[in-house]
């Protein structure tokens, strides 16, 4: 396929760049972390690029694009119960706050769009980011949402999940086509697609395959995602870390966060690094340890990492990626109730990795292209 002549296209809009509002949801660091290879298409393609977000989302994306222009946008501030068992009535007794800032959002945006002078927006899993004079495009791997009520769960909340995407002009999944390579299974591949355009644009990562060598048994530990349950797994991981004979880097997953933990001369603390860093030790590293997030999984198999997988406990779309994947023989997924760095490590060794082949495509190129066709 012949390469996009975008100078071309914008020869034909003289008067200013069109002008796009990227929004991602505050709940943990992957929607965030997979805007960056969208924000970097855009800016490719001559658009500028306005980012709302708060938080660590919001220091993430400020220090990846300093120069880019930042709104201040309320999240969803969702908070995880302790255990997975309380987890389902956790989210009940917040939907009606989940349902007032999505309310909320869209009034924001209706003012925005008119106080910036937007062209359009991408709203990654912001139910709220839809617009009815520009286009609006929402993107999300999760066409089908786990319950672990069963499968009657599973349609009401499909049928609650298609009637916001389809308030958005269009709507992109971060995956492959071909539901037999896909990287989310039967999330990103329902029977039933919304009624709006549909567009799998790829598996997006941030990260490209460099020349670092692999380091003999270094470990790269990633902790992310909503608390508490970040901080429990992180204590978790400091109590095994201790008895591990070679050298680890630990990210905490907290930009912004004034508070440390010293390094030694065989475990180095992070509280973030950017991009850059991160890709270089994800590539020294000889195992990987995270959450089973799934713009993570992207990052991993970009770069064939062999990875051990600990799922959100009570996050049905984190526990069925884990099964999924393992199942395939991609990657480890271990519970975090039965984490022990040894044996997880001892599991990770036996296994024959069978990495997807991810050939880099143009989908995400050619979908950015069509959004700024029909700007203005």
């Amino acid at each position: 396929m012949s390469k996009i002549n975008t100078n071309q296209r914008f020869m034909d809009k003289p008067l200013r760049k069109p002008r796009i509002l990227v929004a991602p949801l505050d709940w943990g660091l992957g929607h965030a972390t997979r805007c960056i290879p969208i924000i970097r298409e855009l800016q490719r393609q001559g658009a500028e690029v306005l980012v709302a977000a708060e938080n660590p989302q919001l220091d993430l994306l400020q220090e990846e694009f300093p120069s880019l222009s930042f709104l201040a946008l309320k999240g969803y501030q969702v908070k995880y119960a302790r255990t997975g068992a309380g987890l389902l009535l956790s989210m009940f007794r917040q939907s009606r706050k989940i349902l007032s800032a999505i309310k909320q959002e869209n009034s924001w945006l209706k003012e925005m769009v008119t106080t910036h002078n937007l062209d359009a927006v991408i709203s990654d899993n912001r139910y709220g980011l839809y617009h009815t004079t520009i286009p609006a495009v929402f993107i999300t791997h999760q066409l089908t949402i786990k319950s672990p009520l069963g499968k009657w769960t599973e349609k009401l909340l499909q049928r609650k999940n298609y009637n916001y995407i389809n308030r958005f002009t269009e709507c992109w999944v971060p995956d492959i086509q071909q539901e037999e390579k896909s990287l989310a299974g039967v999330l990103s591949h329902p029977e039933k697609k919304p009624a709006v355009p549909v567009d799998y644009i790829g598996s997006l990562s941030r990260f490209e395959t460099g020349n670092e060598t692999t380091k003999k048994n270094h470990l790269l530990i990633v902790l992310s995602g909503p608390e508490p349950q970040r901080t429990l797994l992180e204590e978790k991981i400091i109590q095994e870390i201790v008895h591990y004979a070679h050298t680890a880097t630990i990210v905490r997953g907290l930009p912004g966060s004034q508070s440390i933990i010293p390094s030694t001369g065989m475990i180095k603390f992070y509280n973030h690094l950017p991009a850059a860093a991160l890709n270089k030790e994800m590539e020294q590293a000889e195992y990987v340890i995270s959450r089973s997030g799934y713009s993570t999984i992207m990052d991993l198999m970009k770069l064939k990492k062999k990875s051990i997988l600990i799922p959100t406990p009570g996050q049905t779309e984190q526990e069925y990626l884990g099964n999924y994947l393992s199942n395939k023989q991609w990657l480890v997924s271990v519970s975090q109730k039965d984490f022990s760095l040894s044996a997880s490590l001892k599991k990770a060794n036996e296994l024959v990795y069978q990495f997807p082949d991810l050939q880099a495509n143009q989908n995400l190129e050619l979908a950015i292209t069509r959004l700024l066709d029909n700007c203005g």
